[in-house]
């Protein structure tokens, strides 16, 4: 059992050397008001003046404190901890901070604690969180973990921050909800015990007292006729690990740097004369006896939790110093295995075959193909086929292509010229497809699984990235030239032969047989309507069109001109009806043959012919659009497919390998970030570390401590 403390101080050292917190060991937490003596209490055990004195808040950062009992004829020890030379004094003690350094002056020590405390936590009494390990080596101490925490304070004093209470609650929290800590609660005698701060916050932490010790410190100055027997004999606050008393030195004492052997004499005397039935319960001694056995058995109870949480540790550190990989003994080799499985991961990703699958979003091929069939297929299907063609702009067109000469059939060019002009609307959303598939491919470079080299060797991604994003930016013209030339393809030659251009025969039969537009498409049209609801303006053969009139120049270019007002229009049309060649007005202002010239229709009805023809143009446009459509819809993404994704994918590899492996650049793309340096470092250090505390557990088995 005795064997057991020294082990916690092993792992302590062996955890401090790697500055680890996932390892939470058995130690002794000392908490209690500021001045209640919990200083000269740890002082007491040491048997040694080495913590700073003075008024207020002394302590400001934690105390990792190891007392590690040494034995003068203990050679091996002292060898060790004297790095090679034996340490001849009785008593050293050494900082972690200052590495191999021994202090064997206490003075010194006293001296390195105070300027550690100001070079982390300055000098306006604040208090810091990061600790102070230290190591006492003596043959008078018994082996001990303690950890001296600042005083608990309610009232900021000087240029103290406002929230010292709170920052010193939450300090003593981190060290105490340790499940693997035992408390030592200190409070003043010449207190009311039912106040104390420590008490109390030990109870919030530990509620059943399981691994809470109280210490009354400051006997020897309750008021005359009064004692702490009550309080002793826990029929005040009973605590379950005991209640022990103890007689610190007084200011004048330590002033006049009064013996500790002196101290502890007195310490009997008085405990003998005043409380002469618990004297042996009670005293420095007594509770440095305590202690120890009291956190020897805690470390039996905590060992096996210990192990195991050592162990998975030991996995974790060793799977992640695995990721990281190992040295690099064949650059040439290395950067064509990285090359290789980098383009292996971008084409699996793409073909659905890659071993990570994000299940968070689509990405690769799935988003492709959503690409393909829902943004573009659905965007195509928006595409009204008569959006942005009016009556009017059908029957100027066919006006147009008439020329001089009333037309006795609808002329074939006007469908052409319409049809075309809708067709292209088609060309946008075709190479913004291109666009999407593009940006797609561009982000697979960050799923394509090899995310650990990347971070690895940083040239050698933002290389690659270079290489792969200059392949897809060549591919770009070819893509988009083909799904132009497809376009151009289906503009160049209308095709009213189509088999699936049923429209054309359908009017042709009505004409020939003389009947109803109306009727005779009514079946076909429900059975081709599309789907987009039309947002165009449509007339019917009884709706009434206002316009405004075409002019003559608009006439000629198939567009519509501006509107004149409905005033002038038929001050112009009263002044041609009323006035005759040569009469005085015209004499004056010439003849303007355009004045009955329809360059803007009243209102008025569309007369059957007009509606006739219209009807006709607009049923042919919706027909042979939805053909071209169909075309488009399943050309361009086989076009974007082979001219941009599958040649990407068969070329990649041979495209990073010509770029990338190149002899004199090898060193450098293979040049390792100094960030994952560190990080392989430290992981080797813990997992080393690791596997050293679990050899020590290890020999707790062997030796029987356990």
């Amino acid at each position: 059992m005795e064997g057991l403390i020294p082990v916690i101080n092993k792992l302590q050292d062996v955890f401090n050397t790697v500055g680890s917190e996932t390892i939470q060991l058995p130690q002794i937490v000392v908490i209690g008001n500021q001045s209640s003596g919990k200083s000269s209490v740890i002082e007491g055990l040491v048997g040694k003046d080495f913590l700073p004195r003075g008024t207020g808040i002394v302590t400001r950062r934690p105390l990792i404190l190891q007392l590690i009992h040494v034995s003068k004829n203990d050679t091996e020890t002292r060898f060790q901890e004297g790095s090679g030379d034996a340490i001849k004094a009785e008593e050293w003690a050494k900082f972690l901070h200052t590495k191999n350094k021994i202090y064997t002056d206490f003075d010194e020590v006293r001296k390195e604690i105070e300027n550690e405390t100001d070079r982390m936590g300055g000098t306006n009494k604040g208090v810091c969180p990061e600790p102070i390990s230290l190591k006492i080596f003596s043959p008078k101490v018994v082996n001990l973990t303690l950890v001296d925490l600042p005083g608990l304070t309610k009232v900021p004093v000087g240029d103290q921050p406002e929230d010292i209470e709170d920052q010193i609650i939450e300090l003593s929290h981190k060290y105490i909800t340790n499940p693997n800590s035992i408390i030592l609660a200190v409070t003043a005698a010449n207190t009311d015990m039912a106040t104390s701060e420590s008490l109390k916050l030990a109870k919030d932490i530990d509620p059943d007292g399981r691994r809470t010790l109280a210490v009354i410190t400051k006997l020897d100055l309750m008021d005359h006729g009064t004692d702490a027997m009550e309080a002793l004999c826990g029929r005040v606050i009973p605590v379950k690990l005991g209640i022990i008393g103890v007689v610190n030195r007084s200011q004048a004492d330590i002033n006049h740097r009064k013996d500790m052997k002196d101290a502890l004499t007195d310490e009997a005397s008085f405990l003998q004369r005043k409380y002469p039935s618990i004297a042996n319960r009670n005293g420095t001694l007594f509770l440095a006896k305590t202690l120890n056995r009291l956190l020897m058995h805690h470390i039996r109870d905590c060992l096996p939790e210990l192990k195991t949480r050592v162990n998975v540790l030991i996995a974790q550190f060793q799977s992640l110093l695995n990721s990281f990989g190992v040295p690099v003994d064949d650059k040439s080799q290395l950067l064509l295995q990285i090359i290789t499985r980098f383009a292996a991961a971008y084409c699996n990703t793409i073909e659905g075959t890659a071993k990570n699958i994000e299940t968070t979003e689509l990405c690769g091929g799935a988003r492709i193909c959503y690409i393909f069939h829902e943004t573009f297929g659905r965007t195509l299907e928006s595409v009204d086929p008569l959006g942005g063609l009016t009556t009017f702009d059908i029957l100027t067109a066919i006006r147009n292509a008439t020329g001089p000469r009333p037309a006795l059939f609808v002329p074939e060019i006007s469908f052409e010229l319409l049809v075309k002009r809708q067709m292209k609307r088609l060309e946008e959303p075709s190479l913004r497809c291109i666009e999407l598939v593009h940006e797609e491919m561009q982000r697979i470079i960050q799923h394509c699984g090899t995310q650990q080299e990347m971070l690895r060797f940083p040239k050698l991604h933002e290389k690659i990235v270079d290489v792969v994003t200059n392949l897809l930016r060549r591919r770009l013209p070819p893509t988009n030239t083909m799904v132009e030339n497809l376009m151009s393809i289906e503009l160049a030659y209308i095709n009213t032969k189509h088999p699936d251009f049923s429209e054309a025969h359908l009017i042709h039969k009505a004409l020939s047989e003389g009947n109803s537009l109306g009727h005779s498409f009514d079946h076909h049209r429900s059975i081709e309507q599309h789907k987009v609801q039309d947002s165009r303006p449509k007339q019917s053969a009884h709706d009434v069109v206002s316009t405004k009139g075409w002019k003559l120049g608009s006439l000629m270019s198939g567009g519509r001109a501006e509107a004149d007002s409905t005033s002038e229009q038929g001050s112009r049309a009263g002044s041609a009806s009323s006035s005759v060649v040569g009469s005085p007005a015209h004499s004056r202002r010439g003849i303007n043959l355009l004045d009955n010239v329809p360059s803007q229709q009243n209102t008025r009805k569309l007369s059957q012919r007009e509606q006739r023809d219209c009807d006709v143009i607009e049923r042919l446009i919706h027909s042979y659009f939805l053909i071209v459509k169909k075309n488009i819809q399943d050309n361009v993404p086989k076009a974007i497919m082979h001219f941009l994704v599958n040649h990407v994918k068969d070329n990649l590899q041979s495209e990073l390998v010509s770029q990338l492996y190149k002899k004199e650049e090898i060193d450098y793309l293979l040049e390792e970030s100094e960030h994952m340096a560190t990080r392989r470092k430290e992981a080797q250090e813990m997992t080393q570390a690791l596997q050293r505390a679990s050899h020590i557990i290890g020999e707790i088995r062997e030796t029987h401590l356990w």
